[in-house]
């Protein structure tokens, strides 16, 4: 359902295995997801991790079978259902380590969620993305959040009409970073992003995704303006940053550098 591995430079791949179904999401996956992102964001040998999905499609959504029980249940039951979609969709986008995702074929509804979830994504050519709830008389709410932060108001377009749109769309609305003409040039751009991050100190980089989450779309106020001299004021003198500039001053490398 949830295949992982972990190489030697730090890389954690997760892949959707769920091929017969699209990769699509059922309770299980849902918390498999969850429990994979928040414990290996937690790991120090971890660097990064890159989430995509076996067989045809990335992700088409809610799996139909898991669709008719949620038809079945009470509001609050479906409530506490969808919280446990948003808690997962949440353990990815706050996670501490840099987090790529390479989308293909399908990429529907809550698949678009976990786009929408990374850091970095790249879409190889021929993807079809579809946020598709309202043709089920139901909205995207639970990764509205999520979508919104990314693409802000063009989603009011794909959220209203449903229809699908393209990686090259996808791209010009910021959902993907790259897209990539087949697989191999997806990896490629894969390789690239991790070959930067193995240069960056691990620390470092938890704090600056930190800044971006917390501070996007801010009020520059002068509250905000001390919290981020607290900040920097903290790397400076955590054993990160003495090590960076002294290696800098000194023309050498940082032992947290990956060749």
């Amino acid at each position: 359902m949830l295949d992982e591995a972990i190489d030697d430079w730090g890389t954690a791949r997760l892949t959707l295995n769920r091929p017969e179904r699209h990769n699509a999401f059922n309770a299980e996956l849902i918390a498999a997801l969850a429990e994979a992102f928040t414990r290996l964001g937690g790991a120090n040998e971890v660097r990064a991790i890159v989430l995509a999905g076996a067989g045809k499609s990335f992700s088409a959504g809610a799996d139909l079978d898991w669709m008719r029980a949620a038809a079945g249940w009470t509001e609050a039951e479906n409530q506490a259902d969808a919280m446990g979609l948003s808690n997962m969709l949440a353990a990815i986008n706050d996670c501490p380590k840099p987090v790529i995702v390479v989308a293909h074929g399908h990429v529907t509804g809550g698949g678009v969620g976990l786009v929408a979830c990374a850091d970095m994504a790249v879409a190889i050519d021929g993807a079809q993305f579809r946020l598709s709830e309202v043709r089920l008389g139901l909205t995207p709410a639970t990764i509205s959040p999520f979508v919104l932060a990314r693409i802000g108001a063009a989603a009011r377009r794909w959220f209203l009409t449903a229809e699908a749109f393209t990686a090259t769309d996808a791209a010009a609305m910021g959902l993907v970073n790259e897209v990539a003409i087949d697989a191999d040039a997806a990896q490629a751009m894969v390789a690239h992003w991790l070959t930067h991050i193995g240069q960056a100190a691990p620390g470092a980089v938890a704090d600056a995704k930190a800044l971006a989450l917390d501070f996007a779309d801010a009020v520059i106020t002068e509250e905000l303006r001390e919290e981020t001299a607290r900040r920097i004021a903290a790397r400076r003198v955590s054993a990160e940053g003495r090590m960076g500039i002294m290696a800098f001053l000194n023309k050498g490398k940082p032992g947290w550098i990956v060749e």
